[in-house]
């Protein structure tokens, strides 16, 4: 599947977005050690603001109108409008940026990655989803056309590694049963959310099908919900604490 422009429409889709897509403290644990000591942090692509840390001084870059209007619902500091391919400031302006799930938004993503490091004095932080391992969650077994758009949109790791240079740490994130972001991988034990409009309208790939074939895919689970299917091949991870699958940090160590 070719997809010409990666980006999701937030202005015209997001409202809801920070109900559902939130910061869980488990992840954020991960996102603030690979921060390390960094004093001024950049985040690029901010969304809402998930996971931004409150004990450094950050700055964040947001286009979206919308995204940009929740922020300021939810008490968090304005974000500046820009893209993460011409970013308004200089050579190491700050200690760390930071980039969580929205690389695969770029229409450049080659050119907003060496931004990123341009920026960047001592490391780049990208939170993103290894495309390669997309196949490892059912739902790829009743959403195949929806991981098809993932693997479409998703750049691969050794991409990401060498548009960002410096040395490179990957961190597998293991995704807790209860996590508190609504992106796909977050409800690996309660299928029964995918079911609920809302849930998916904040998780972007499902703007890229047709309405006609996302109601199909919703049909597939919820017969296999029904009819017992689902819990019979895969009613062990209602109780699996964590799932570790294709949610990755990817650090980019620049001095």
């Amino acid at each position: 599947m070719k997809i010409d422009n990666p980006a999701f429409n937030y202005n015209a889709f997001g409202q809801k977005y920070s109900g559902y897509r939130k910061t869980d403290p488990r992840i954020e644990s991960y996102v603030h050690q690979a921060l390390g000591d960094a004093k001024t942090v950049l985040n690029v692509g901010a969304g809402t603001g998930s996971y931004e840390p409150i004990d450094k001084y950050v700055i964040a870059v947001e286009p979206s109108h919308v995204m940009r209007h929740q922020r300021k619902l939810l008490g968090r500091l304005p974000a500046i409008h820009a893209y993460a391919d011409a970013l308004p400031f200089d050579d190491k302006s700050f200690d760390a940026v930071m980039a969580m799930v929205t690389v695969h938004h770029w229409p450049d993503m080659e050119k907003g990655l060496k931004e990123l490091s341009r920026i960047a004095k001592k490391r780049v932080v990208v939170m993103t989803f290894d495309p390669t391992h997309l196949d490892d969650f059912w739902n790829a077994a009743y959403f195949p056309e929806l991981i098809e758009v993932e693997k479409a949109r998703y750049p691969t790791l050794p991409f990401i590694a060498a548009s960002l240079g410096g040395r490179i740490e990957i961190v597998p994130i293991p995704i807790p049963l209860d996590c508190t972001d609504g992106f796909q991988e977050a409800f690996y034990g309660r299928p029964e959310a995918f079911l609920e409009e809302a849930v998916r309208k904040a998780q972007s790939a499902w703007g890229f099908l047709s309405n006609e074939t996302a109601s199909r895919l919703v049909k597939n689970l919820e017969d296999a919900l029904i009819s017992g299917e689902w819990d019979r091949k895969y009613g062990h991870y209602r109780t699996q604490p964590y799932f570790t699958c294709a949610l990755r940090l990817v650090i980019a160590h620049l001095e």
